[in-house]
């Protein structure tokens, strides 16, 4: 097959043009380089492909068929070296990205932004799924970057910070309001069943003797409403993360586990925009990253709840791999240094 494709080429050139000697005129080559080159073909396929004569040559039957499907496969190379040619002109390529929704929209977009402008002709394929999936589809290599919170990566893949985010707890002032109204009530709810069943005298500052080294405490205005710590409002709110199966989900409740803090209702939501949008209608409290909600904030939409100690930072990236990366790829690389 390999030895034959030149005679191909030739064969090709000879059918076409109809003539021996315009076809050794086009391919640069003698008029008995040629005739040999048919010869030997025509051996090899065990078929008479040209019938000849003083006017030229004409196809036999065999040797239509053969044109037929050349004709095909040249015209397919033909078109694939135009192609080249253009990518190569015009910076055409395809580049096929996996990424988060969230991380799409508030991170991935303005790096877009500017390598568009400097390749438009630039084919461009987003994958949305979260970064477990996005790792996936890089290993199979049906993706050629990847951008994703920083995780345990192969040793053949390549990983390029480019910022850091914070995570953090919001709600809407007014359901944390109504929370702590809740919580208080039922507070003073359970220390009237505590009362009623309580026979023994009162223990107040104005009936215990002022004894020198006792330190002395009083109860709780019963009637007086308290504010929630961070663990209470974390422990009693409907609290609103990621599906499990998220990165981001099982960095939250490494934080939880560390913190000593249990969760009694959770919501389990599968994209960030939405976990924004319900804590801002006061459906709850609302794991988000600090970076993505900052209008809320700012608007007063949601408010952000403090917390006694902070959620480390993660650190978002490019990955891919550095040993099967197409020039395109490695362009938009370059464009995010």
């Amino acid at each position: 097959m390999e030895q034959n494709l030149n005679y191909y080429k030739i064969f090709f050139t000879v059918a076409k043009t109809g003539n021996i000697s315009k076809a050794a005129e086009a391919l640069y080559i003698s008029q008995p380089a040629v005739s040999k080159s048919i010869t030997k073909l025509e051996q090899s396929l065990g078929h008479t492909l040209f019938k000849r004569s003083k006017k030229g040559v004409r196809l036999t039957e065999e040797g239509e068929t053969l044109y037929s499907h050349l004709s095909t496969a040249f015209e397919s190379i033909e078109t694939a070296e135009k192609t080249l040619k253009r990518i190569g002109q015009f910076g055409m390529g395809h580049l096929r990205i996996g990424v988060s929704t969230s991380l799409c929209k508030y991170i991935l977009l303005p790096y877009l932004q500017d390598f568009i402008e400097e390749h438009p002709h630039v084919k461009i394929s987003i994958e949305c799924n979260p970064t477990y999936e996005t790792v996936q589809l890089l290993k199979q290599g049906k993706i050629d970057i990847g951008l994703i919170c920083e995780t345990a990566l192969d040793k053949h893949f390549q990983f390029m910070p480019l910022r850091t985010i914070q995570d953090t707890f919001v709600a809407t002032k007014t359901y944390l309001d109504n929370l702590t109204l809740r919580e208080n009530e039922s507070t003073k709810d359970d220390n009237a069943r505590y009362d009623a069943g309580d026979s023994s005298e009162d223990l107040t500052i104005s009936n215990i003797p002022n004894v020198a080294g006792l330190l002395l405490f009083t109860e709780p205005d019963k009637d007086e409403d308290y504010p929630l710590s961070t663990v209470e409002i974390l422990e009693k709110s409907n609290l609103m993360l990621l599906d499990k199966e998220n990165i981001s989900r099982k960095y939250i409740e490494e934080y939880f586990a560390n913190q000593n803090i249990h969760p009694g209702q959770i919501l389990e939501i599968n994209n960030m925009d939405l976990l924004i949008d319900f804590a801002a209608i006061g459906m709850g409290v609302a794991c988000v990253v600090k970076e993505f909600v900052h209008s809320y904030i700012d608007s007063g939409q949601v408010i952000e709840i403090p917390l006694d100690i902070d959620i480390s930072p993660r650190t978002i990236g490019f990955i891919y791999d550095k040993n099967n990366l197409s020039n395109t790829a490695k362009n938009f690389i370059t464009s995010c240094q």
